[in-house]
């Protein structure tokens, strides 16, 4: 079974940064390297579920012409608005996906710390919304702690192994820290060097 909107909720429960996104450098360094694995220094469009209370929201501003994000939890919609209140081309809702999957096409998809907390017929159907909501040339990126967490139906290795098998194509990035795995997909599998032109047998 899925994790419920309740147990995120009670994380929320007077606690602005109930992971320490703002404190830890282990989070700081892990959104730089979130960043730094984007192939484009702009998308036109990125859907990030599962926001938070919007730090990485904030970054990922920067790098597009629009950003959806949303989050099951009622006080983490409210801080990531707050959050992200500076930037007109974003929005925050609140959604239970993947029930909840909002229209419209997305050249980026980012699954932060997500995907552990569904059940496999949950993380499966958000895959199906994922792909059809990306664009032909769209991405997806997954990060996810590696330590099993308690009550978590799923792991970070095992949710990586589906996206990867459901997905069909090599990472264009993949980072295997000791605590967390970062992985970047395209659907068309092109290159940084190939997409900028670049000319070399390698690519």
């Amino acid at each position: 079974m899925s994790v419920a909107t309740p147990y995120f909720d009670q994380l929320f429960a007077g606690n602005d940064d109930p992971w320490a996104f703002r404190q830890r450098w282990y989070e700081q360094r892990k959104r730089a390297l979130t960043l730094a694995v984007l192939t484009r220094p702009r998308y036109a469009s990125i859907f990030e579920p599962g926001c938070a209370n919007g730090e990485l929201s904030a970054e990922l501003a920067l790098r597009c012409e629009r950003l959806l994000c949303c989050d099951t939890a009622t006080a983490a919609v409210r801080l990531a608005q707050a959050r992200l209140e500076c930037f007109p081309h974003a929005r925050v809702e609140q959604r239970r996906l993947p029930e909840q999957w909002p229209g419209g096409q997305f050249e980026l998809i980012l699954l932060s710390e997500l995907c552990y907390y569904l059940d496999a017929g949950d993380f499966n159907r958000l895959i199906d919304c994922a792909l059809a909501a990306l664009t032909a040339d769209g991405q997806i990126l997954a990060c996810h702690w590696r330590v099993p967490i308690d009550g978590c139906p799923q792991t970070a290795e095992q949710v990586h192994a589906v996206l990867q098998q459901r997905l069909g194509v090599a990472p264009l990035v993949e980072s295997q820290d000791p605590v967390f795995l970062l992985v970047l997909w395209r659907l068309d599998g092109t290159s940084v060097a190939r997409h900028e032109g670049l000319r070399c047998s390698v690519f």
